[in-house]
């Protein structure tokens, strides 16, 4: 049964409300992330900024719900979601598999007629590009060894071999969503990207990283910052003072006027 639309706060957490922001930067984790991966987010841009992080079904407060296995349907249900927020310019912040949730989420809210401000699309490569990784279906130990090549999890989680484990439902639906993911070469979007890697990320190339031009009809930038597939949680004080200045950026295009003729 699909959830109903009016069940957006199920998806969409604000861990610090704010009335006075003028814009909303939409927070997607990567395979077997939560919401709160995104606190440093919060803490840093509110309340300029109305930071929702989403929450995946199947973790935290919602591991009671089966979670989902395809980017897809992932992308419909937060489509739905973000539909009933209050209105704010959106941008987009994805990592590794929110990447791809983001690039489609955002196709959908513009397909909607929906202009979507910008996408931050972090260790992952452009969304045509498949590896042939098939994750998923690895036994409970494979996939639990990808996690800590990885290290994408908190080193007092990936040691506790109970919590890691009641984790897996989750982390096997997320790897199934991002291994079965397709995407023809000229799909595009229409909103600027930039694109954020680790330049010792084993999962992301320079050229992987590249092939996001293809992807939007905007501008695409590039980012590289030391460390692997998780770089964000040692650069996390760069990459928001990217996200800063992005939104200096457009706060400042917002306040000129409009040249008439």
């Amino acid at each position: 049964m699909s959830e109903s639309p009016v069940d957006d706060e199920l998806w969409c957490r604000r861990y610090r409300p704010s009335r006075t922001a003028t814009a909303r930067l939409v927070c997607l984790p990567h395979a077997g992330g939560s919401a709160t991966f995104y606190l440093p987010f919060v803490s840093a841009l509110s309340p300029d900024v109305d930071v929702v992080a989403i929450q995946y079904p199947g973790r935290q407060d919602r591991r009671a719900e089966q979670p989902l296995t395809d980017v897809d349907t992932l992308s419909d249900r937060i489509h739905e979601a973000l539909l009933c927020q209050p209105p704010l310019p959106v941008t987009f912040f994805g990592h590794s598999l929110g990447a791809l949730v983001g690039f489609e989420t955002a196709r959908r809210l513009e397909a909607g007629g929906s202009p979507v401000t910008h996408l931050f699309a972090s260790s992952r490569g452009a969304p045509s590009l498949h590896r042939g990784e098939s994750v998923h279906q690895r036994d409970d130990e494979g996939i639990l060894s990808v996690v800590h090549y990885l290290n994408g999890t908190a080193a007092n989680v990936l040691g506790n071999q109970e919590m890691m484990r009641a984790a897996l439902p989750s982390l096997r639906a997320d790897y199934q969503a991002a291994d079965t993911y397709r995407c023809a070469p000229d799909v595009t979007i229409g909103c600027p990207v930039t694109v954020l890697t680790g330049d010792a990320d084993p999962q992301t190339t320079s050229s992987e990283a590249r092939a996001w031009e293809r992807h939007t009809t905007s501008a695409c930038a590039f980012h590289t910052f030391p460390g692997g597939h998780f770089y964000l949680s040692q650069q996390t004080d760069r990459v928001i003072a990217l996200l800063k200045e992005h939104f200096a950026a457009t706060a400042e295009d917002g306040r000129r006027p409009t040249v008439r003729p």
